[in-house]
């Protein structure tokens, strides 16, 4: 019998069973994953080994998003030895740090333990699923303030709970990094379209593309749209463009996330959770998207699922995005968290949730007209999120006109609206533009780069550059 029919049709209340499953999906995604994928964090962690600023590294993200591999294949190329200790596989680790954090005495239990003796800056200590262990994640605080020689990286995909909990240990004593899906970019390096990577990157200017790669970057759009960013999707992709098997990993990696809602969330909010998750393709599909609690169930109150709905947030399986009512700097003081839109990290999970087969995705079947916005949206707010890491919020007159995006660099704000085809027209961005009078106005669709006037237009696949083109044009004003 398959292993993943056994999850379907066991019980989630069986406590025992759920470790037994939970360290199965462990033991199976960390080891199918295949070497030679590159990751954009990569630069990051080298320039945190070599930062006059480093700390003891906390990075952050929902599980399976590459954190373990990424991690090993830095202490790999840039290090003399890898002192790898996971919390989780191994919960008896807490034991070193129980009674005594001083660094010294951890380093050399840790020695005989992995049968190595841990050097200073030749050696890269991972403590993986540190949030099993609140000891040595308060360790971390030591090691910086009298050991901080060593380097030593963290990772946890619970780590945003860990940290919104009272009793954490100070966040000025580690640096962060925050790690998502991979984005468009990495996935056309992941597909061998390297070179369409690096004439989007390369660009300057809003000179449009030479229409054969314009074509070809709009095929390979779509396609993500349907594989997403999960590096095991996008890596067996990659090795034999099966669809419909990458959609059977997409389950499965749904299916051990709903194992976490059972195993880690509070037992009074899990049944909320898993609505919450499974509501995403409906609250998305609606001509307005904003979430909508009796979609959940008809009785539901924003109150009963705001601890669920932080939850998700926290472990990065969902991406937030707030109403502001005014267009001004700075955002966050005219946002109303009461009024927001949730995505989902990844938009190829989008579509494993909505069940779309992947013939509707790739060949732009009107049969997914519907969900076509949803996708879009998902995926700028996944891009944006990934290459920017900034707060993001959607705009809404109090009549109809509504802007997708609404985004803060530097001094200036940038609204941007996602459309999903060739055909641009809208008044939204006309009525933001009477109310507000923004420098510049910026749209995304599948038409290729224009300037036009005070409206700068990004193909959806090169949205990453976005608002850097704009900005130059502000700048050069």
């Amino acid at each position: 019998m398959h292993f993943f029919f056994f999850i379907k049709h066991y019980s989630l209340v069986k406590c025992d069973y759920i470790h037994i499953l939970r360290t199965f999906l462990d033991f199976y995604f960390t080891k199918l994953y295949v070497i030679n994928m590159q990751r954009d964090i990569y630069q990051k962690l080298l320039e945190w080994k070599s930062s006059p600023r480093r700390k003891p590294l906390l990075i952050k993200g929902a599980r399976q998003v590459g954190k373990t591999y990424i991690l090993q294949k830095f202490g790999e190329q840039e290090y003399s030895h890898v002192a790898y200790l996971n919390f989780e596989e191994e919960p008896l680790l807490d034991d070193f740090f129980k009674y005594n954090l001083t660094p010294e005495k951890i380093i050399r239990n840790l020695s005989l333990y992995i049968k190595h003796n841990i050097e200073v800056a030749k050696d890269l200590i991972i403590f993986d699923e540190i949030q099993a262990s609140n000891n040595a994640l308060n360790s971390l605080k030591y090691f910086n303030e009298k050991a901080n020689e060593y380097h030593i990286a963290a990772a946890g995909s619970l780590l945003g709970i860990k940290l919104s909990k009272p009793k954490s240990f100070p966040v000025g004593k580690v640096n962060f990094l925050n790690m998502y899906p991979m984005t468009f970019l990495e996935f056309l390096d992941a597909v061998k379209q390297g070179e369409l990577r690096k004439l989007i990157e390369n660009t300057s200017e809003f000179i449009p593309y030479h229409e054969p790669f314009h074509r070809e970057l709009i095929d390979l759009l779509r396609i993500y749209y349907y594989i997403g960013g999960m590096p095991e999707s996008v890596q067996f992709f990659s090795e034999t463009n099966d669809f419909f098997k990458v959609r059977e990993i997409q389950k499965e990696i749904i299916n051990s996330y709903i194992l976490d809602f059972a195993k880690h969330a509070p037992t009074q909010d899990m049944p909320k959770i898993t609505l919450i998750w499974e509501s995403i393709p409906a609250q998305l599909g609606k001509e307005n998207k904003k979430f909508i609690f009796s979609v959940l169930k008809k009785t539901a109150r924003a109150r009963e699922y705001e601890n669920a709905l932080k939850w998700l947030e926290d472990t990065g399986l969902i991406l937030r995005v707030n109403l502001i009512k005014t267009g001004k700097i700075p955002l966050n003081t005219y946002s109303d968290r009461s009024i927001f839109k949730i995505y989902s990290l990844d938009v190829g999970l989008l579509g494993a949730l909505a069940k779309i087969p992947p013939d509707i995705l790739t060949h732009g079947d009107q049969l997914y007209k519907e969900y076509k916005g949803a996708f879009v949206e998902n995926y700028v707010a996944q891009q944006l999120k990934s290459h920017k890491e900034t707060e993001l919020y959607y705009w809404k007159s109090a009549g109809s006109a509504e802007i997708d995006f609404i985004c803060e660099y530097g001094n200036d704000i940038f609204p941007l609206e996602a459309k999903a085809g060739i055909n641009p027209r809208s008044k939204s961005l006309s009525f933001y533009d009477q109310k507000y009078n923004p420098n510049i106005l910026s749209r995304t669709t599948l038409l290729n780069l224009k300037h036009d006037g005070k409206i700068c237009n990004y193909p959806l696949y090169a949205i990453s550059l976005f608002p850097k083109l704009s900005k130059s044009i502000v700048n050069h004003r």
